[in-house]
């Protein structure tokens, strides 16, 4: 592998920092009725415009809420819903462990499609994120990944060329996106994977 220069390394948040399942939710839906959980998560995700428009913040939250609250019929309030629907990450510290390394020799981004309720009641109180020199979210920036606009404010944060950055996500499609602008990529395929093509990288 030809040895560029790097001096951002960028994260994707979810299922490479903080792994995540919705089963949690589920079966916290399920307890209240039998079978309430498949149907939310059928029912929202056959609509997935409405999830994407709220993670690229075209949708307010209260919206959002409001249409989440009619498809359970009420069954529980708005901040029950906003902690079972965010209660669903578990921290992948073998990764997370290696971002004081990192910090030492590279800028450290965040880039996430995420949402608010996600960034109010499930993550934004993880200490890992201190490591990180600025956090770009898809809800904030008013654009998600695969779109240009959101890598490109990844670049106006750090001030580096394209070519040195690089990117990691466990979605192909987002890496390639990344790669097409002139980063670098890592598709996140498990912790051992990873840590192998930094090591190709002699990032560590």
């Amino acid at each position: 592998m030809i040895q560029r220069k790097y001096s951002a390394i960028v994260f994707d948040l979810g299922n490479v920092l903080l792994p995540f399942d919705y089963k949690f939710m589920i079966d916290k839906l399920d307890k209240i009725k039998p079978g309430l959980g498949k149907y939310f998560f059928d029912t929202y995700f056959a609509d997935y415009d409405f999830h994407r428009n709220y993670e690229s913040g075209k949708i307010s939250e209260e919206k959002f809420i409001e249409r989440m609250l009619e498809i359970l019929n009420h069954t529980i309030d708005t901040e029950t819903f906003s902690k079972f629907f965010s209660e669903i990450f578990e921290e992948n510290k073998e990764v997370t462990a290696l971002l004081p390394e990192l910090k030492r020799k590279y800028k450290l981004f965040l880039l996430s499609n995420t949402n608010s309720i996600h960034e109010k009641y499930g993550w934004n109180k993880c200490e890992f994120l201190n490591h990180f020199d600025s956090l770009i979210v898809s809800h904030k920036i008013g654009a998600v990944k695969p779109e240009e606009k959101i890598y490109r404010a990844v670049e106006k944060e750090s001030g580096f060329p394209s070519e040195e950055h690089i990117f990691i996500d466990d979605v192909e499609e987002y890496v390639n996106a990344a790669k097409s602008l002139g980063w670098d990529g890592i598709q996140f395929k498990s912790n051992d994977y990873f840590f192998d093509e930094l090591k190709k990288r002699n990032i560590i």
